[in-house]
């Protein structure tokens, strides 16, 4: 479902000004988060902001048991019915100017919550530490946009919906701390090309989980706080501190949901998308809502 990253990319001064050539390229660069011109073993790409409407409560338990005579079937594939939909973006984009929706399935792929993240832990020779699922579908929304190159800015929101055993959906998320533990305080080195020029510079990361429990039957919003580019060699630094990588895990159910919002988003607004999300799911997952 999802392109594994290039190792060693280079960035540009401004990430706004890179284009997609295409709906491919598109999905492979809205996966990624980055800070500005900072080249680390792996570089992940920034998305642009979104605010998202609160469209449901947290679930606090898992619906009761039906009677045998009347149970839901068991469901298995992930319809497009439970991800986020257009209409969940309404504090952004007004009807009917609904955003352009990318979307594709898997098999048995990883819970990949963040690339770099995942180097961190083999960085370390740790296992990246995912979890397999069943199956998976996954989206980016990005804006309407006239024909011609599409830029970062157009990304609105990136989704991954995932199917786990009911076991290893649980533990995903009773696992969170030992997972991130690793990188509570990571120094990650890698080379700037600024000019044709190279040099070395070293970043460090601080993951932390910052909320729980806010939504469907448990959720988490996990943020990377990093320091500006410095270079090794002189000791300066480029710009100020770059604004923190984000992400929320969501499960209903035997789902479990990934996202990521675009430029400038903040916690408040990744919470909001996180409940709407949980809401979508129910339409997936196992036991129903």
């Amino acid at each position: 479902m999802r392109d594994d990253p290039t190792f060693v990319e280079h960035i540009q001064r401004e990430l706004r000004d890179v284009h997609w050539p295409g709906p491919e390229e598109i999905r492979a660069r809205a996966r990624r988060r980055s800070q500005r011109r900072i080249v680390v073993a792996t570089v992940v790409l920034a998305l642009a902001g979104v605010s998202a409407a609160a469209v449901a409560a947290p679930r606090k338990s898992p619906s009761p048991a039906l009677p045998a005579a009347s149970a839901s079937p068991t469901r298995h594939e992930i319809s497009t019915d439970a991800l986020l939909q257009p209409a969940d973006l309404t504090q952004l984009v007004a009807p009917p100017s609904y955003p352009w929706q990318l979307s594709q399935s898997g098999l048995g792929e990883p819970v990949r919550l963040d690339h770099l993240l995942a180097y961190c832990r083999t960085s370390q020779g740790l296992s990246e530490g995912w979890p397999m699922s069943i199956v998976s579908r996954s989206q980016t929304l990005l804006r309407q946009h006239p024909p011609g190159p599409r830029t970062e800015g157009d990304a609105l929101v990136a989704q991954d919906l995932y199917r786990l055993t009911p076991e290893a959906a649980t533990q995903l998320f009773a696992g969170l701390d030992d997972l991130i533990a690793p990188c509570a305080e990571w120094r990650s080195v890698g080379q700037l090309d600024t000019a044709g020029v190279l040099s070395t510079v070293e970043a460090v990361h601080r993951w932390a989980v910052t909320q729980r429990g806010f939504a469907g039957d448990d959720a988490a919003i996990l943020r990377d706080s990093l320091t500006a580019a410095r270079d090794v060699k002189t000791g300066q630094t480029d710009g100020d501190d770059p604004p923190p990588i984000l992400l929320a895990v969501v499960r209903v159910g035997d789902t479990v949901s990934v996202l990521r919002l675009g430029y400038d988003g903040t916690e408040a607004e990744l919470r909001q998308l996180a409940v709407a999300a949980a809401a979508r799911m129910c339409a997936a997952a196992n036991p129903a809502c």
